[in-house]
């Protein structure tokens, strides 16, 4: 190791662990991207959990976030996958939807030309945003909202990471991808399933079509169900 390796290591005590977690989750869960291997090496995950979670913040193991309540964070494994899948461009104006305490925004502000992260719980909302001050992430911004709704005030966005399961309410954030964005979303089996398929979709000609990429699981964003069917 380069004394200046060795320096930085010293430096962040979390910094081998971030290695840890990309050589031994995020590479063999098939991110070959290496500008997001290199991201998730650098953004500090420890600062967006609840600090009960911090000896937790690089494993696959279930950590929480608390805004107005808990919330579960996306595994790292699955949200570089979904990174990955997304094809983020240094071209993008991106959002992410269920933004949470800002993780995945603060992955995407390194990735993209800017980003905006979305969530409903005003408390999460400023706790992402002083993280993204904290970090220096002057292009990313964290607002509070409906999650069905989106950010028109922002909109178009070339690319929309939904970060969590969802069964519908897509209709809205659809909208406001530019013609041939791309939205990644884990499309849950059923109305409050934590598992499902991560979707690619892709807007051509004002119609936007998906295409299954994976198995995969999260927590619900109960904002994005399906309505229910009444059966006569």
């Amino acid at each position: 190791m380069s004394e200046t390796l060795a320096d930085s290591f010293a430096a962040d005590p979390f910094a081998g662990l971030r290695e840890t977690m990309v050589e031994r989750q995020i590479r063999t869960f098939d991110v070959s991207d290496l500008a997001v291997q290199e991201r998730m090496k650098t953004v500090p995950r420890e600062i967006f959990v609840d600090d009960a979670y911090v000896s937790l913040a690089y494993s696959d193991a279930r950590v929480l976030v608390t805004g107005t309540s808990p919330r579960e964070l996306t595994a790292p494994l699955i949200l570089g996958r979904m990174l990955k899948e997304a094809h983020v461009r240094a071209t993008d104006r991106a959002l992410v939807v269920g933004g949470a305490s800002g993780y995945a925004a603060a992955l995407l502000a390194g990735l993209a030309l800017s980003v905006v992260s979305l969530d409903e719980d005003a408390a999460l909302s400023a706790r992402a945003q002083a993280s993204f001050t904290r970090l220096c992430l002057a292009n990313a911004t964290s607002v509070t909202g409906p999650l069905r709704q989106g950010a028109a005030a922002a909109a178009p966005f070339d690319l929309i990471l939904v970060d969590g399961v969802v069964t519908g309410g897509l209709e809205a954030l659809c909208d406001q991808l530019t013609e041939g964005g791309r939205m990644v979303a884990i499309v849950g089996d059923a109305p409050g399933a934590r598992t499902g398929r991560a979707t690619l979709f892709t807007r051509a000609d004002s119609q936007t079509s998906g295409c299954g990429l994976f198995s995969a699981s999260a927590a619900t964003l109960t904002a994005l169900t399906a309505p229910p069917v009444f059966v006569f």
